[in-house]
C-alpha cells in the first residue's frame, strides 16, 4: 500500500516538472512522455488540478481530431530558492514552479572570514523571511568548487578558501528544508537542460566564460559529474608548458591564460588599459576598435576553441553552449575562437552548432535553484535523501490530508 501511494508521488511530481521543463502539455503527451497510462495521466492530473497544482489552458491545435486540452502550472504552486556563492557577494534568487524568477537579490560576503559560514546562513533565513506565499519546495547552491554529493554538500574550493565546508548540513539546520548542494557550473547546466538551450538535447556541452573558466557536461540528458563531483573543470587543462601559476596548483592551465584577471593582467602590462581597470573597460577599448584589445579577446578565443575542440573530440556533444559574464565580448572572443575551434576539430565533429546565450547577472543562482527543480529528473538518485524531500513536497504541495491519494487507489502501476 505505501510502496503504491510513493508511486503515484513520483508520477504526480514528474508531471509538474515535465510541465515546467517543457511548457503547457496535453494529457496524451505527458502519457508518451512519461511512459505510464493515460488512465494513470487522467487520475493524477485530476488531482494535481483539484490541489492547485496545474490549470486547464487553451486547446492545442488539430490535426483533424478532437482538439486536446492543454495543462499548465500554476506557478505559485511551488517555489525554490536558488544562492550563488561566489569570494566576495551572494546572489540569491526565488523562482516558481516553472523556472521563472520571481525576485533576487546580491548581498556583500565575505568568503574567506571565519564566520562566513555564519553570514551565509544568516543571509538565506534573511531572505526566506521576505518571501511571498506559497510553498517552499527546496533551496540549491552554487558554489565555485568540488562538492562530494549534492545531498551532503561539503564543499572544496579553492577560490573561495574554503576546505570541507559543511555548507548543506549547516543551511538545513537553519531552515528547516531540503538542501543541495552543487557546483555552479553543473547547476548552470542543469538549468539550460531543463529551460534553456540544452533542452531536448541529450548530449551537450555547457562552457562558462568569466571569472573562470568552466564546462558542465550533459550525458544522456543528466549532468555527469565524475567520481568526485569536479567533472567540467575545463579552466584547469594545462595548455601552455611552465607557463602562469594556477590557483589549483599547477602551471599554464587554460584559466591562467584566459579568465577576466589574465584578461586584464595582460592589458595592464601591454599598457592597453591602466591598473585597476575591470573586464568592461576592455570590452569597450575593443568596441571602440582598439587593436590592442581586440588582440588580447582573439588570442584568448584562440586558446578555447583550441582546449575546447578537444573536449569535443573526447565527447561527442550534439552542441555547445557558451555563456557567462564573457559572453558580453564573445564578438572579440570569436575572432580567434571560431577558426582555432573549427580546425581542431576530427571531420565528423567539423559542423557542431556553437550557441551563444545572452547573460543575466542573477543566472548562475537560477542555476542552483534547478537543482531543486530537477529532482524529478534524477533517476539516478543523486540527489539522495534531500531529492526525495524535494519531491515529497513537489508532489502533495501544501494540499490538506483529504486531497492526497490514498494509498489504495486504483489504476497506478505495481
Amino acid at each position: 500500500m505505501a510502496r503504491t501511494a510513493a508511486r503515484m508521488d513520483v508520477t504526480r511530481s514528474a508531471i509538474l516538472a515535465h510541465i515546467g521543463a517543457h511548457g503547457p502539455t496535453s494529457r496524451a503527451e505527458l502519457a508518451r512522455a512519461l511512459s505510464v497510462s493515460p488512465a494513470l495521466i487522467t487520475g493524477a492530473t485530476k488531482r494535481l488540478i483539484a490541489d492547485g497544482l496545474l490549470t486547464e489552458l487553451d486547446h492545442s491545435p488539430s490535426q483533424g481530431g478532437r482538439p486536446a486540452r492543454l495543462l499548465g502550472l500554476v506557478t505559485e504552486s511551488g517555489r525554490a530558492i536558488g544562492i550563488k556563492v561566489v569570494a566576495d557577494h551572494i546572489t540569491l534568487v526565488e523562482v516558481g514552479i516553472d523556472g521563472s524568477v520571481q525576485r533576487s537579490a546580491t548581498r556583500e560576503f565575505d568568503a574567506a572570514a571565519g564566520a562566513a559560514l555564519s553570514e551565509l546562513t544568516a543571509i538565506t533565513v534573511e531572505f526566506l523571511s521576505e518571501g511571498t506565499s506559497g510553498p517552499f519546495l527546496g533551496i540549491g547552491v552554487g558554489v565555485p568548487g568540488t562538492v562530494d554529493e549534492q545531498d551532503a554538500g561539503t564543499v572544496d574550493s579553492t577560490q573561495l578558501g574554503w576546505v570541507r565546508v559543511p555548507v548543506g548540513e549547516t543551511l538545513r539546520r537553519a531552515v528547516d528544508l531540503p538542501v543541495l548542494v552543487e557546483n555552479n557550473v553543473n547547476a548552470l547546466a542543469m538549468a539550460e537542460a531543463l529551460y534553456g538551450s540544452g533542452r531536448g538535447l541529450a548530449h551537450a556541452l555547457v562552457v562558462t566564460i568569466g571569472t573562470g573558466i568552466g564546462a558542465g557536461i550533459i550525458s544522456d540528458g543528466t549532468v555527469f559529474r565524475g567520481w568526485r563531483g569536479g567533472a567540467g573543470e575545463l579552466g584547469h587543462v594545462p595548455v601552455v608548458p611552465d607557463g602562469p601559476p594556477c590557483v589549483c596548483g599547477g602551471t599554464g592551465c587554460l584559466e591562467t591564460l584566459i579568465s577576466e584577471r589574465a584578461l586584464l593582467a595582460e592589458a595592464t602590462a601591454a599598457g592597453v588599459l591602466p591598473e585597476d581597470s575591470d573586464v568592461d573597460a576592455l570590452r569597450i577599448r575593443a568596441d571602440s576598435g582598439d587593436p590592442g584589445a581586440e588582440a588580447i579577446f582573439r588570442t584568448a578565443g584562440t586558446h578555447l576553441g583550441r582546449t575546447l575542440a578537444g573536449l569535443v573530440n573526447v565527447l561527442d556533444p550534439e552542441a555547445v553552449i557558451v555563456l557567462g559574464e564573457g559572453v558580453t565580448a564573445w564578438r572579440h572572443w570569436s575572432a580567434g575562437f571560431e577558426p582555432a575551434f573549427r580546425a581542431a576539430l576530427i571531420p565528423h565533429t567539423r559542423h557542431i552548432p556553437i550557441t551563444v546565450e545572452t547573460w543575466q547577472d542573477d543566472r548562475w543562482a537560477q542555476g542552483a535553484a534547478a537543482l531543486v527543480l530537477s529532482t524529478p529528473f534524477d533517476a539516478q538518485g543523486r540527489s539522495g535523501e534531500q531529492g526525495r524531500l524535494v519531491r515529497e513536497r513537489l508532489a502533495i504541495g501544501e494540499a490538506p490530508a483529504a486531497a492526497r491519494p490514498a494509498a489504495g487507489e486504483t489504476g497506478v502501476p505495481q
